[in-house]
């Protein structure tokens, strides 16, 4: 078991090291996105932030008064948002046309999560917000961000590859290696939708009323 634990983890850290240059890429665009989406929250005006606020404590008031969570319906749900996620990128990193858009993407997610935790910082306070977005976003973001990046890196690396050389076979060999490794991507995805919804959602509905 150690022996196998060591593997995966010489593996990982092999997969990395030889594309480093293209995790550096993907990785600042992503934080280049958490800064405009903190960005965004701290420059909304009054009205706009006292709607944002009010739908917060709104959610945090639903979860205060529901007794059980329907479980499936929030993993079928989540398991889904995934999989358009990680289909997307995948797609769009099989063309070479397509690698702005996975840029882009990064950039989107980043934005995302730095606006969520902005918002939560902003409408609960530092204590509160950073227990709520550590409960309820980091948590599966330990999976998910890696995946996504990693997903967004092979198609990066097909990209250059494909450049170097155009030739129909390597293309093809390209195309298989992206599609495994994106699949694999994907496993640590729904991972991630399984710590959200089983780990993360009921340890915010045992705190949720201190909230």
């Amino acid at each position: 078991m150690k022996e196998k634990g060591l593997k995966i983890k010489e593996t990982i850290k092999g997969h990395i090291l030889n594309n480093k240059k293209e995790y550096i890429i993907v990785t600042l665009l992503f934080i280049i996105g958490i800064f405009l989406g903190v960005f965004f929250v701290n420059n909304l005006g009054d009205g706009q932030k006292t709607e944002v606020q009010e739908y917060l404590n709104n959610f945090v008031e639903k979860m205060k008064q529901t007794e059980s969570l329907d479980t499936l319906s929030l993993l079928k749900t989540s398991m889904t948002q995934n999989i358009i996620l990680a289909v997307i990128i995948w797609f769009f990193g099989t063309t070479v046309i397509g690698i702005p858009v996975v840029f882009g993407l990064m950039i989107y997610r980043g934005f995302c999560f730095g606006y969520t935790i902005s918002v939560c910082v902003t409408s609960m306070g530092m204590s509160k917000g950073l227990i709520f977005v550590l409960i309820n976003l980091l948590l599966p973001s330990m999976f998910l961000i890696p995946a996504i990046l990693g997903i967004a890196v092979s198609g990066f690396k097909l990209y250059k590859s494909i450049v170097k050389d155009n030739r129909k076979e390597n293309i093809k060999l390209e195309i298989v290696r992206h599609t495994v490794f994106s699949l694999v991507m994907l496993v640590v995805m729904m991972v991630s939708s399984l710590v959200e919804v089983f780990i993360s959602t009921n340890i915010l509905k045992a705190v949720i009323k201190y909230f």
